[in-house]
């Protein structure tokens, strides 16, 4: 089949038959070169290929990445040789390939052997899918866990403050009490109590283990 014209200075994507595949290559910096993966795409049997050189998939617009999936009609088939060209993270990548298949666009990665036009390779979207979902509860339960550290309902004790320093100090130097009874009263380990004073200079023979009844 016959690849359509070029035209110079048009970036809006013209229509392509039902059925084909469209390429779609990138690179990161401009010294990289795209001839490995533009070969693999036409072996693969793309009708027209589309290509960002130099663009970062984390940080940077890839507007030809734009101009193909503006192009792909139901019925077509993104191609590109890794997963990678397409996106950082599995969370993105999901999400562009369920805005495919709503579209009743297909999608290959040559080197995962991903093919969503096979029931294997739907098989295997449907894991990446699931680990992706996975990934974002996790992420979900950690911020979770940390606003409730922050808000103090929970994760390790507070640090003492510098008015239980004083405290602290008080206790063990006038009233001789243990370190492990002024960690009791403090609700800490006794290496808090211990780092505490050692902070203020008082560091010796007295941070050992008292024996019982001192």
């Amino acid at each position: 089949m016959d690849r359509p014209e070029r035209l110079e200075g048009v970036e809006e994507p013209r229509l392509v038959p039902e059925g084909v595949m469209l390429g779609y290559a990138r690179v990161s910096t401009v010294d990289q070169n795209l001839e490995a993966q533009r070969q693999q795409l036409v072996d693969a049997g793309c009708y027209d290929i589309y290509a960002d050189h130099g663009k970062s998939g984390a940080t940077m617009p890839r507007p030809q990445l734009e101009v193909c999936l503006r192009a792909l009609q139901p019925g077509n088939t993104l191609v590109v040789t890794k997963l990678d060209r397409l996106g950082r993270t599995v969370r993105g990548l999901v999400d562009l390939l369920d805005a495919l298949h709503e579209r009743g666009v297909m999608f290959r990665s040559l080197s995962e052997g991903i093919d969503t036009t096979t029931a294997s390779g739907r098989l295997m979207f449907n894991i990446i899918a699931s680990v992706a979902e996975m990934e974002r509860e996790l992420i979900r339960e950690r911020t979770k866990a940390g606003l409730a550290v922050a808000a103090g309902k929970g994760g390790r004790p507070p640090r003492l403050q510098p008015h239980d320093v004083v405290e602290a100090r008080r206790l063990r130097d006038q009233e001789k009490q243990t370190v492990e009874s002024i960690a009791k009263k403090f609700k800490v380990h006794r290496s808090t109590i211990i780092r505490a004073l050692r902070t203020d200079g008082l560091a010796g023979a007295g941070y050992k283990r008292q024996p019982s009844g001192h």
